[in-house]
């Protein structure tokens, strides 16, 4: 069984490109408007060899005029838990255009609360010029941040060397077992 890798944050800091980037199409809904993923989106995907499952969700936190109690807001923050609980390693994405804003230490605060390991991508790191900006995250209590740009494709391949290396190992085959075959054969090879 391959490792999952779970994609999470608060809504519309890039969290479904990161995704489709990483798949290499388009599944999850891009829009500009916060709040469009709402369920767990899940592919298979490979890097270097290694298959793993990717999941993207919705956002963690409330949007402006949103209510806590309002059932469909619920039942995305239980998808976004429910991924978070089954994932090997999460990525946790922010947006260096914005900074870091109450909703991403809601969400890192979370996500240390799970024991999981964590990466953070700094999204929308689209020129040289706001490269250093991403360094401004490493306060929200993580060891590795990796500046990316999920539209360009820019940062990518450093993130997922070390998502894999966080997974498991992939099992082994198992062992061979002898044919009904085999065993009247007495293993010799005699008929085959």
């Amino acid at each position: 069984m391959p490792g999952l890798i779970a994609i999470v944050g608060r809504p519309n800091v890039g969290k479904s490109a990161l995704f489709n980037r990483i798949v290499g199409r388009r599944i999850a809904i891009v829009h500009d408007q916060p709040g469009v993923t709402r369920d767990r989106v899940t592919a298979q995907a490979e890097w270097c060899g290694q298959p793993f499952t990717l999941v993207d969700t919705g956002g963690i936190g409330l949007l402006r005029r949103e209510k806590a109690d309002d059932i469909i807001i619920r039942a995305a923050l239980e998808q976004v838990q429910i991924a978070i609980e089954a994932a090997n390693v999460i990525i946790l994405v922010v947006n260096v255009q914005e900074g870091i804003v109450p909703l991403d230490r809601e969400a890192a605060a979370r996500l240390r609360h799970s024991g999981k390991p964590v990466l953070v991508a700094v999204n929308k790191v689209d020129t040289h010029r706001v490269e250093a900006q991403a360094m401004e995250f490493a306060e929200l209590g993580f060891d590795k941040t990796f500046p990316v740009s999920a539209i360009h494709g820019e940062g990518i391949e450093p993130l997922l060397d070390a998502a894999i290396a966080l997974l498991p190992s992939p099992s082994p085959p198992g062992p061979r077992t002898l044919s009904g075959l085999e065993e009247r054969a007495g293993m010799s090879g005699e008929g085959f």
